[in-house]
Parts: C-alpha cells; structure tokens; sequence
C-alpha cells in the first residue's frame, strides 16, 4: 500500500468531508476512526442546513453561505462516485412569526437577504394562506420561507461519504500509524484533548477553554406526508422531513450533562412541543430517540488550522449545529490549505481565535 499524504483522525461530517475533498484532488488519504464512521454526533438525526439571519453580516455568515450554496453539487459527486445517497435536498424552510416586533425585523430582513444572497437565494415573508397545508400556526398569519436552507439525514450522509471514499481507494481503519500530515478531526474528544495540551499548564493557551460539548437529544418520528415539504423551525425546535418517510424534531441544548447519550424527559418535552407547533405529528410513532455531544469550540464557529507548536498537525473541530452545513466548504478549505499551503481560513475561525 501506497505511503499515505494525508492522515484523517476521526470519521464524523469534517473528517469525512476532508478526506473526500483531498482524495478527489489526488491524495492518498487514511482515515482511522476506532468508534467508525458517524460514531459521535455526526451520527444523530436532525440533519437541518440553515443559515444565519441575513443581518450583521460577517466572515462566518458568509463561509457558510458559501458552503450551502456548494452543498447540492457536493452531494451530487458524492453520490455519483459511491453510489449511495446523502439525503439531500435543498427543500427551503418555513418559519412562524409570532408579534410584530418579528414580523418587522422579518420583513427587514427581505432586504438584507437580497443584499447578502446576491440572488442565490429568498428569504420572504409571505401569508399563512399562501404556505399550504405543511405551515405551522402562526399568531400573526404570516412566516417566513427561506429557499437557501437545506435537509439531509445525517447517518446518510456519513454512509454516502464512506462509500464514495471506498471507490477512491480509502477505508476508514480502526488504528494505524500516522503517515504525512495529520488532520485531528476528533469532535468532542478532540476539543478536550486541546484543553489538555493547549490549555493546560505551559500551554500556549495556558487557563483557557478552547472548546466544549453541548448535549443534544433529537427524535425521529415515522412521516407519512410529502418528505419535499420545507423543514419547520417554530418554537426553537428544527423539524425535518427526510426524504425517507422519517421526521427529525430536535433538539435541546445541554452544557450540564451527567450522561452523553441517554434520553431523558426533557426529550419527551422537545416532541410535545413539536406537535404543538405541528398538530399534524400528534399520534405519529417516535421510531427512535438519540443523545450525543457536539463539540463547539470558544468563538462558537468552526476551528481550522495548524495545529500551534506541533508541526504536520492540523486541526478541524468546532461545528457545533452547523458542521454538516459548512462541510463542503470545510473541505476544500482544509484541502486547500494541506496540499497547497493555500490558506484562506477566515477571521475567527483559526485555532488561535479561542485563545
């Protein structure tokens, strides 16, 4: 076997996408994972690619519109090379105004989006009457429907990688030695071992946290509508139909956490407020419920880069509720950067940035 360029560590959406993204360029990539592919957070449910409110526009606002509007023809070569699909459909999204303070800066935001989007895509504020019957209540009769946000099923998207990354010659191992430069794309473990070394005594971000998990718990209901319906945001919650007759609802935001993947009652609240938002999904089988820890890193945006004072190390982590969203962007990103020193990670997302 050929001596490896680049060495993947941890198989979640960043991992997965990196080695893609190199493969496709010509590397000879490994990824060594020993809990498998989308063993941690990227094997939940949710799968909702939503964007910022088109407002306050700034570098990670704008890397993630990048990479949403590169998702469907990232998808489409992933499931063209392994033959399995994702998930995906860029299906818009649907969201209830409850007051006038909403309505007011919704409608602003009509506006900004143009500006922001450049055509790409709409967010508009439109009648309940005009939404048809897949529309949450809304106490001022009016929501708002964004064409840019996307779905895919999360474990989906992780199999069609590894499928793809299985036809270019790349298996995700459970151990092997490093080989070339090495890619730490370990989630929540990986941002405490950064607190470890980076942060500890005599680190360079010595009294620091560089990162931490949130626990999230999400459940998925059996789905007997249009899976191309838009996905629902209404009451905090995400609610996406995926194209294989399930529903994801999720999810609660935990920093206090004694066990990382149990269920408990405050999952039994998320799917209560799901059907009071939704009164379609009152009755509808829950099929399973999941927990898991995402890892979001200090300046809440990913983290890319070198790895500071450890030289052919890098590191990619951070993509707390948006990782699969920014991934295709992650990427070509981290590609670029490994095998043409080319760097053009953006303001705030530098490992240095959580010092």
């Amino acid at each position: 076997m050929a001596m490896a360029d680049i060495t993947v560590r941890g198989a979640g959406i960043f991992g997965l996408s990196i080695a893609w993204s190199c493969a496709r360029r010509g590397a000879s990539v490994q990824v060594i994972d020993p809990f498998g592919a989308g063993a941690g957070s990227s094997g939940g449910l949710v799968g909702a690619l939503a964007p910022h409110v088109p407002e306050n526009w700034n570098p990670k606002k704008q890397y993630q519109l990048e990479s949403l509007l590169m998702a469907e023809g990232f998808w489409a070569d992933v499931q063209e090379t392994g033959g399995v699909s994702s998930g995906y459909g860029r299906t818009g999204r649907i969201q209830p105004i409850n007051d006038q303070r909403t309505l007011d800066l919704a409608r602003a935001r009509e506006a900004t989006a143009q500006t922001y989007w450049k055509g790409e895509a709409e967010w508009r504020v439109c009648p309940v009457s005009d939404m048809g019957p897949w529309v949450p209540p809304s106490a001022t009769g009016y929501v708002v429907h964004d064409t840019l946000s996307a779905r895919m099923h999360p474990r989906r998207a992780c199999a069609a990688l590894v499928a793809a990354l299985a036809v270019m010659g790349v298996e995700v191992q459970a151990e092997a030695p490093d080989q070339g430069l090495v890619v730490h794309a370990k989630g929540y473990a990986g941002l405490l071992e950064l607190n470890e070394t980076l942060a500890g005594p005599g680190g360079l971000a010595e009294g620091k946290t560089l990162g931490n998990g949130v626990k999230g718990q999400a459940a998925l209901l059996r789905f007997a509508e249009n899976p191309e319906v838009p996905q629902l945001y209404a009451d905090g919650l995400h609610i996406i139909p995926h194209a294989d007759g399930t529903l994801a609802i999720g999810s609660t935001s935990e920093r206090d956490f004694d066990a990382p993947d149990t269920t408990d009652s405050q999952l039994d609240e998320v799917i209560e407020r799901a059907c009071a938002a939704v009164p379609v999904l009152h009755g509808a089988e829950v099929m399973e419920r999941w927990a898991g820890v995402r890892p979001r890193a200090r300046s809440r945006a990913p983290m890319l880069g070198a790895w500071p004072g450890r030289d052919g190390h890098f590191i990619a982590n951070g993509g707390f509720k948006i990782g699969f969203g920014m991934a295709p962007k992650v990427g070509a990103t981290m590609a670029d950067l490994l095998l043409d020193g080319q760097d053009d990670i953006p303001e705030g997302f530098r490992v240095e940035d959580n010092f």
